[in-house]
């Protein structure tokens, strides 16, 4: 009692009530209605006073003492980033079976943070990815842009198919509350094939009923037509309907247009990839349209007029500063 009339911290004052109060025989239950806690918090703190033989008085999230040594503290640090745990109980089983130290579920979470790990998916990339190509890839692609003439034109090109539904993904909800958004069963999707001028953030894009060499070659046209000086530089992906034997004639009779494919399995090297991920944020993403008309205007408000307002904002996201996979 002496502690806990001298303590400052509320929340060390609590767990020394928990642990008397627990002693004197009280129940979780009766321990959380008391102190207005959770059942589930009281039991944590009485597993962390116990787990500490009656030394950790203080939350875990105040400072809790570091039980691995600078040399463990490096291995594990190491082990973490070749191995991916999806429960801090499993990474405790590790730390105990390894180096014989007991951690509770808060006190790793704890460390875990302090070493500056955090929760969150991987990212997937192509298993057939290569390194060499993409390296190769960029070295001759800032040749590219050093021998632009002032009328030349550098795009990067690419299809998408947004479909008709709601694409699900994380949000913020509160705790204890289920997000419940309409879904439908539509399949009907848009066809759509995209140019991005990189250094003017301009999108220029055309839909058609289907994406194929004949498609292809018509958004070229396109693109001959609303840029009508200058050579045009398309970086595109090895997708059939770009490498077809009608699209390769047709490009050996229109020399104004001057395509460079990427090495395979490289999206990660197209600039404009990551404009249909920020269309989607805008137009599908946990987004409910009741009619294809609706969402079809959803997304023509985003290519035709949003991106267009928002793109300088989101050069840092939309850049050619690529990133090599498959190394």
């Amino acid at each position: 009692m002496r502690r806990h009339r001298s303590e400052r911290d509320g929340r060390t004052k609590d767990r020394i009530k928990v642990v008397l109060l627990y002693d004197d025989g009280w129940s979780y239950a009766s321990i959380a209605e008391a102190l207005f806690l959770s059942e589930e918090g009281v039991r944590q703190q009485l597993k962390d006073y116990v787990e500490s033989d009656g030394k950790k008085l203080k939350p875990g999230n105040g400072g809790s003492q570091t039980f691995l040594n600078i040399t463990e503290t490096k291995d594990l640090t190491i082990h973490l980033e070749n191995h991916l745990y999806l429960k801090v109980s499993d990474i405790c089983a590790y730390v105990h079976k390894t180096y014989g130290i007991r951690y509770s579920v808060s006190g790793m979470t704890h460390w875990l943070k302090k070493q500056r790990f955090t929760f969150h998916q991987p990212c997937g990339v192509p298993a057939r990815a290569n390194y060499q190509a993409q390296e190769k890839f960029i070295k001759d692609y800032e040749t590219l842009k050093k021998t632009l003439s002032e009328d030349d034109h550098l795009m990067f090109m690419d299809g998408v198919h947004p479909t008709h539904a709601v694409r699900f993904t994380r949000g913020w909800i509160r705790r204890g509350q289920r997000k419940e958004i309409p879904t439908n069963g539509s399949q009907k999707r848009l066809n759509i094939l995209g140019a991005l001028d990189l250094e003017k953030m301009k999108l220029t894009t055309q839909a058609y009923e289907t994406i194929k060499g004949e498609s292809i070659i018509a958004f070229f046209m396109h693109l001959l037509s609303v840029m009508p000086r200058g050579t045009i530089h398309i970086v595109l992906d090895q997708a059939r309907y770009h490498t077809c034997k009608e699209v390769k004639a047709w490009l050996q009779l229109n020399r104004r247009i001057q395509v460079h494919y990427l090495p395979p399995y490289s999206p990660n090297l197209n600039a404009i990839e990551p404009c249909w991920k920020i269309m989607h944020e805008h137009t599908t993403n946990n987004q409910y349209h009741a009619s294809f008309k609706d969402f079809t205007e959803k997304i023509w408000e985003f290519l035709n007029h949003t991106f267009d307002h928002y793109a300088k904002s989101w050069t840092d996201r939309i850049t050619d500063n690529f990133r090599v996979m498959g190394s």
